[in-house]
């Protein structure tokens, strides 16, 4: 292999053509893999079946939790979120399986009811704004997508979203909110810095009821032996007194059960009280039996790091492969591609040649390899750059990755080239 900028029109054709026999000897094998989302594999799903052995579903109080309310959650579970997101018991709501679902719960309850410090419920407003860092979460931008919001891109850095350009944004009335992922970030596996937290934290916002979206989804997704952390944000916000301002999200998801997991919502106990008083008309109670399972089962937060040192044992190895893969077979190639190296969390970003993303995930798709669609990381799908693709190892069996990694690796070739002889 050669560098591709530097190769004559000759070689080039040459190389695309070895390059496209190889890629219909992986067609005829018809392959069926899927690295498209972020799925725990079926051996990180069995380290948590001891979890439905039959327990007492007597709580520490003696209540009784197959039966009706509690809505805020079991004093246990509230206790267990509050040292796993370093607040107090009190500043925790415990919700159903789906962190998601309560997120799409909260930016529908600022469009319904406003927020405690809203002046209007945010449907009242001519406009709601909300800021997108990109390449980002595809399901936020779909929430605010939903509810009508204009939503703006800033680019991520290794320390988070540009703070230059958010603390000019927020002097925007209409801006309402940003969405973060801030530890191993969904899907860079960026790490925002303290100084990034406390800017955040400080801001002043044209809007009195500016939201941050903590969506704090990987706090214990480590991946190495430097466990990464970000400075905690409900107390930076409390500290420049803007305590109302951070809507916290966490859940078990990808700890023990992605479908059967248990989420919670921290913020100030002012938040909380509203939230709640909102939240009656809607249910009793989120699933006490399961919440009872999850502390009965994980204990505390060491527990929880103990149970995930047994996913990363299965999970760094895929991470490595595809890393290895990426920089052995593409690396040679010249700038053809370039890719993060997370220190935790689910996924892997891809750079490639501007406008050959899409040509990318085309080719693995049309080999048998699924893979997220070519500017899902940004709001409506659009990529400008078309360079983004999100990799996802957790899925396949090590086995089935070093096929689909190499294959990739073919695909990025085959489409640089074709740009380069256009």
């Amino acid at each position: 292999m050669a560098d591709y900028f530097k190769m004559s029109s000759e070689e080039r054709q040459s190389e695309l053509e070895q390059l496209r026999k190889v890629y219909q000897e992986y067609q005829s094998k018809q392959l069926q893999l899927d690295m498209s989302r972020g799925k725990p594999c079926t051996q990180q799903l069995d380290l948590s079946m001891d979890m439905l052995n039959p327990i007492d579903y007597h709580t520490e109080t003696g209540f009784d939790s197959r039966n009706y309310g509690v809505l805020e959650g079991l004093p246990e579970t509230r206790r267990f979120f509050a040292e796993l997101l370093d607040v107090q018991p009190e500043e925790i709501i415990v919700g159903g399986n789906s962190s998601l679902q309560m997120m799409y719960y909260l930016i529908d309850l600022g469009c319904r009811r406003g927020f405690v410090d809203s002046p209007r419920p945010w449907s009242q407003e001519e406009t709601v704004k909300f800021i997108c860092p990109v390449p980002g979460y595809d399901r936020h931008f779909r929430v605010t997508e939903y509810f009508g919001f204009e939503l703006i891109r800033v680019d991520m850095t290794e320390n988070g979203p540009d703070m230059d350009a958010v603390e000019e944004l927020v002097q925007d009335p209409s801006v309402k909110g940003i969405w973060c992922v801030p530890l191993y970030s969904n899907p860079d596996g960026y790490v925002y810095s303290d100084e990034t937290v406390r800017r955040l934290a400080a801001m002043k916002t044209a809007a009195p009821d500016f939201k941050i979206i903590w969506d704090d989804a990987y706090c214990v997704h480590h991946l190495t032996d430097e466990p990464q952390h970000t400075l905690n944000i409900l107390q930076e916000c409390r500290k420049a007194g803007n305590e109302l301002r951070p809507l916290i999200q966490c859940s078990t998801s990808k700890i023990t059960f992605p479908g059967a997991g248990v989420s919670a919502v921290a913020a100030d106990e002012k938040n909380v009280t509203y939230i709640l008083k909102n939240m009656m008309p809607m249910l009793i109670s989120y699933d006490k039996m399961n919440q009872l399972r999850h502390v009965r089962y994980l204990k505390n937060k060491q527990g929880v790091l103990e149970h995930m040192k047994k996913h990363r044992a299965i999970l760094q190895p895929k991470f490595e492969l595809v890393k290895e893969t990426l920089q052995r077979r593409l690396t040679p190639c010249g700038k053809v591609a370039w890719w993060t190296d997370p220190k935790g969390g689910y996924f892997i970003s891809l750079y490639v040649e501007d406008g050959c993303a899409k040509r990318v995930v085309e080719l693995c798709k049309q080999a048998g390899v699924v893979l997220t669609a070519a500017g899902a990381a940004y709001p409506k799908e659009y990529d400008p750059n078309d360079h983004h693709i999100r990799i996802a190892p957790s899925y396949p069996t090590l086995e089935e990755l070093e096929t689909a990694s190499e294959l990739l690796t073919v695909c990025v070739r085959i489409a640089v080239l074709e740009k380069l002889m256009q």
